[in-house]
């Protein structure tokens, strides 16, 4: 894997989407903030990609704050952060984005693709977007709080 190098990375970005902003630090660090409207009938979303040497890109929906929730939900799906808004887009462990390759043509359009499968899940309640399922921040928290309350429900049972 050869990493492209952040003036490529900037380059390219500004062909694709040619008024947004760009803020880049050299090789190390480089910042992309844009719209983009997935499908014709989708809402218009500001993504902002977030690439740090050492540590990866990062996507998140910035617009609207905070996304929707689908009736009876209290979490995003499939994200890492749903106060933050940060997307799953990939599995780290199957290398399935590495810094060898575009973010026009994996991080973006694959934000996109999250974001119909978010308008999907918003209407149904159904997450139809695959991927493996990880315990958010929030889920934790939800989940030891159930326990708690659980447990002191049993207790109080006794």
């Amino acid at each position: 894997m050869s990493r492209i190098s952040l003036i490529v990375q900037e380059g390219t970005l500004k062909s694709y989407f040619p008024n947004t902003d760009i803020n880049r630090k050299g090789e190390k660090e480089l910042i992309w903030t844009g719209t983009v409207t997935p499908s014709p009938l989708s809402a218009t979303y500001t993504l902002k990609l977030h690439y740090k040497y050492n540590e990866g890109a990062k996507v998140y929906v910035i617009d609207p704050t905070p996304l929707t929730l689908a009736k009876g939900k209290n979490v995003l799906p499939h994200v890492y952060s749903t106060p933050k808004q940060r997307l799953c887009l990939y599995y780290p462990k199957d290398n399935e984005w590495d810094t060898g390759m575009l973010y026009v043509k994996t991080l973006i359009p694959w934000a996109c693709e999250w974001l119909c499968h978010y308008e999907l899940w918003v209407s149904t309640g159904t997450w139809h977007g695959g991927g493996i399922h990880h315990e958010t921040e929030a889920e934790k928290q939800a989940n030891k709080q159930k326990e708690l309350n659980d447990e002191g429900s049993n207790n109080n049972k006794k």
